[in-house]
């Protein structure tokens, strides 16, 4: 097969590293790829969402799938692109379509979705520049903390934790009034602040049967001890102590069964992943949202402990076949840890120098982020750069060995976390 995975970010780069694992794989392209995708197939400089020359090249290279890393792609109807193209239907493609791709691109349609699906999420409301006054009313009604989030896409930074109702008033005004994020915040969800623990699920549909993939918990804040401004995530930890065989089966039920189910009843024909975030609050769990493909950088620690063919996966995934696959799932644990650019998720510096990612320990897989390569030379290119993951037999040994490997590498003004996992041991 002739595979194409879009992106350019360390999820695409672990996605790259599992295909090429493939007997299945014959040729790989990322579109548009980083320094650390070069290693494992052929980089493509076309943007994910310049749909006209993604076509051209999936023509002329004999592609047989499209694997889409990101989000933006498919909110903006990638899929659908394909899939109404003559001459691209064939092509397997891995992607929520438009519609299905809403569950990520607006909360308030995700919202809704779970109220009618009665899928248990904090209660909430949404407002927009017409309703700010009933916004700030409905601020003064709730307990602090108050949660506040862009309704569009906003690469993971457009939730905002305000600790008091006067933080909450100026952040809405910020991303209404100011447009903080643009678009993405025309309209703002606002929810009651829940208070428990955070933990990732993982699922592959083909639009009816389902496999459920490794479960994370990633770190979201800039600084330890989960403060400072949310990111793109500073690293993760698989598997999660708590998630049990009990944990799962009532997630399922409650959770993963009726988000399909209520998929099939708006008759979305969804085929990838769906990402649910979760937050645990005593014996129950909360939807906090749902992506439409896998997160960054949990992927990093979710292929890692995939031990079946993921290219194999995907295509019966395509064929919609998914319900004569097992997934064989590694016992050890994995961990990663993402290096970033001094400044991150503020303003930073691209261009410094990377030195000793090269020659890490043979336990560490460094999945390049925001990369690129220059003469020879691995250059950062992004905010978040580098994700270094260990997988041992115990989630302490693997913290350990990614916390080495941070060490290892440099660059100008390199930051990292130093307490990722310590809160589940």
């Amino acid at each position: 097969m002739n595979v194409l995975i879009i992106g350019s970010g360390g999820r695409e780069h672990a996605f790259a590293w599992k295909i090429a694992q493939s007997s299945l794989c014959d040729n790989l392209y990322i579109a548009t790829g980083n320094a650390g995708t070069a290693r494992v197939g052929t980089n493509v400089a076309i943007k994910p969402t310049d749909f006209e020359r993604l076509a051209t090249f999936c023509e002329d290279s004999d592609i047989d799938m499209v694997v889409v890393g990101n989000e933006e792609p498919l909110v903006k109807g990638i899929v659908d692109f394909f899939k109404n193209d003559n001459s691209l239907k064939n092509i397997k493609i891995i992607g929520a379509n438009q519609q299905g791709a809403q569950l990520e691109g607006s909360k308030d349609f995700a919202k809704n979705f779970m109220n009618k699906n009665n899928i248990p999420t904090a209660k909430s409301e949404t407002f927009t520049k017409e309703t700010i006054e009933k916004a700030k009313q409905y601020i003064e009604n709730l307990a602090t903390p108050i949660v506040l989030k862009a309704d569009g896409l906003a690469a993971g930074k457009g939730v905002v934790i305000a600790h008091s109702k006067q933080e909450a008033l100026q952040t809405l005004n910020e991303m209404i009034l100011d447009e903080k994020f643009g678009e993405a915040s025309s309209k703002v969800v606002i929810e009651e602040f829940l208070d428990g623990i955070e933990v990732s699920l993982f699922v592959l549909t083909d639009g009816k049967n389902y496999v459920l993939l490794p479960e994370a918990k990633d770190y979201k804040q800039i600084g330890e001890g989960n403060t400072g401004l949310n990111t793109g995530g500073m690293g993760a930890v698989s598997p999660v102590p708590f998630v049990t065989e009990e944990f799962i089966k009532s997630a399922e039920e409650k959770i993963i069964k009726p988000t399909l189910q209520g998929l099939q009843n708006e008759n979305i024909d969804y085929c990838g992943f769906i990402f649910i975030g979760l937050m645990v609050v005593g014996d129950t769990s909360y939807v906090l949202e749902y992506n439409v493909r896998m997160g960054d950088p949990e992927t990093e620690v979710v292929l890692p402990r995939i031990e079946s063919d993921f290219l194999a996966l995907l295509d019966a995934t395509a064929k919609k076949e998914l319900g004569n696959h097992t997934l064989k799932i590694s016992k050890k644990a994995a961990t990663t840890i993402m290096l970033v650019s001094g400044g991150y998720p503020e303003a930073y510096e691209n261009g410094k120098l990377i030195k000793g990612h090269g020659n890490l320990p043979k336990n560490i897989i460094a999945f390049h982020a925001g990369t690129k390569e220059d003469d020879s030379q691995t250059l950062t290119n992004g905010g978040r750069v580098i994700a270094l993951t260990a997988l041992a037999e115990t989630a302490q040994e693997a913290l350990a060995a990614s916390n080495h490997a941070a060490e290892l590498v440099h660059f100008d003004g390199k930051y990292y976390r130093k307490d990722i996992g310590k809160d589940l041991f």
